[in-house]
This record gives C-alpha cells, sequence and structure tokens, in this order.
C-alpha cells in the first residue's frame, strides 16, 4: 500500500454518511485480524478511483471497503467483528 495515499479515518466520513444516518467516524469498529477497538475517524483510509478502504492501524487488515458503482454502493465490514454506536439520546 502506497504511504503518500493514507489518510485518517475522518476522510471516509462523506461516503459513510451517504450510508449511514449517523457520524460513523465516531463509531468504533473492533478488528477481526488483531482485536483492536478503535474510533473510526482515527483509522486509516485509502481513496482510490475503485472506491475507499478503511484499514486498522495496528496490523494493516482491511475493516471498510466502500465503492460506489453506478449509483448503487458496495459496502464490505466483514474486517469489522463489531461496530459499536453512541446512542444519539447520550
Amino acid at each position: 500500500m502506497e504511504i503518500e495515499n493514507r489518510l485518517d479515518g475522518n476522510a471516509a466520513g462523506g461516503i459513510l454518511q451517504a450510508i449511514f444516518p449517523f457520524d460513523m467516524t465516531l463509531a468504533q469498529a473492533t478488528c477481526t485480524g488483531c482485536g483492536i477497538t478503535t474510533i473510526i475517524g482515527t483509522l486509516a483510509v485509502y481513496m482510490h478511483k475503485m472506491g475507499t478502504i478503511v484499514r486498522c492501524p495496528s496490523c494493516d487488515h482491511a475493516l471498510i471497503r466502500v465503492a460506489l458503482v453506478k449509483d448503487h454502493y458496495w459496502l464490505d465490514m466483514r474486517g469489522v467483528r463489531v461496530l459499536q454506536i453512541a446512542s444519539p439520546g447520550i
């Protein structure tokens, strides 16, 4: 993976906001690779013409992959063991 393409997790906020009705950068994701739990806004993000990949900063495992193809979002979250989302009232 080329280091110059690496951004922080906030860079994925726009595409994730198009899919989820809340701020995904504040959600916590647990990596299936190493088990670390981290706020999505702090994860490593790689954005390409083919899509966006959110990776674990600890083990570099792909947590989330998103692509927009012909007005459809393709979302792969198999790298996330658990997604913790704060209740809006808290």
